[in-house]
């Protein structure tokens, strides 16, 4: 009983903010909200440029981050041994994931903005979310490949199997389903970042939809506090709209990655 009431306290905050963002926000999402563009400063029209952003935004710190961050897994779960390199590694991931948000974002200005001459752009924004997330992609992944069998391993050595091609044809395959979950978890977090992009990346409010990764783009994070703080005369539930829409595409996004994932553990023999 005692975990049953702690596991509904973490349930019922989740159902009052939802419940809070239908009531107040569910009169306003329709077809023209979610494909038209913002109009009359901002306080009319509907969030189309904001939630292509974010797609952006989200894809290209997934292609950056998630390659790195399982690479990294990989050599240091299946190739470095404990010594003082590794454990400098170790806690170098673990000091990056304490790291305030805002903090990535004065990197991301110096790094990807200034030094690299992006500009403020698609790619600066989601190369500092990428490597904002990367902790949590790196210790999924971890997790995961050393919950793969040690047996498996020995026995595709035995069979004259090199490591790496026991790590990509028997570790990898059966770890997937675990790197998905910090998959799963980095689209949350990318999806609702606002301070990493507002530096690097987001605009206020552009007139035209980005062509490229090196264009500046609006994103749902940044349009949402926008509009509740900086835009006077905007209706009452034009944020919680705004706000319902951005749960709505994450929930989207994590049920597609958790289908897959349990697609992928029901093809497990183990």
């Amino acid at each position: 009983m005692l975990f049953l009431m702690m596991t509904i306290l973490l349930i019922v905050p989740v159902a009052i903010i939802l419940f809070t963002l239908v009531s107040k926000g569910g009169s306003v999402i329709s077809i023209d909200f979610l494909f038209t563009n913002p109009t009359d400063g901002m306080t009319a029209g509907g969030i189309f440029p904001a939630l292509l952003g974010t797609v952006w935004i989200v894809a290209v710190a997934l292609l950056a981050s998630v390659p790195l961050g399982v690479a990294a897994a990989i050599y240091l779960n299946e190739y470095a041994g404990d010594n003082w390199f590794t454990r400098i590694i170790q806690l170098a991931i673990i000091n990056l994931a304490g790291v305030p948000s805002i903090v990535h974002a004065l990197f991301g200005v110096g790094a990807f903005v200034i030094f690299f001459g992006f500009g403020t752009s698609i790619l600066a924004a989601s190369l500092t979310l990428a490597i904002m997330t990367l902790p949590i992609v790196i210790v999924s992944t971890r997790e995961s490949l050393r919950a793969v069998p040690q047996a498996f391993r020995e026995a595709c050595w035995n069979m004259g199997a090199t490591r790496w091609q026991t790590i990509r044809r028997i570790v990898l395959p059966n770890a997937i389903s675990g790197i998905l979950t910090g998959v799963i978890l980095e689209v949350s977090r990318t999806a609702g970042e606002t301070a990493p992009i507002m530096f690097t990346g987001a605009a206020f409010f552009l007139p035209f939809l980005p062509q490229g990764v090196f264009d500046q783009t609006m994103a749902m994070s940044l349009h949402l506090f926008v509009v509740a703080t900086q835009v006077p005369g905007v209706p009452e539930e034009l944020p919680f709209g705004v706000a319902l829409v951005l749960i709505a595409m994450v929930l989207i996004m994590n049920s597609i990655s958790i289908a897959f994932r349990m697609y992928l553990r029901g093809k497990k023999k183990w």
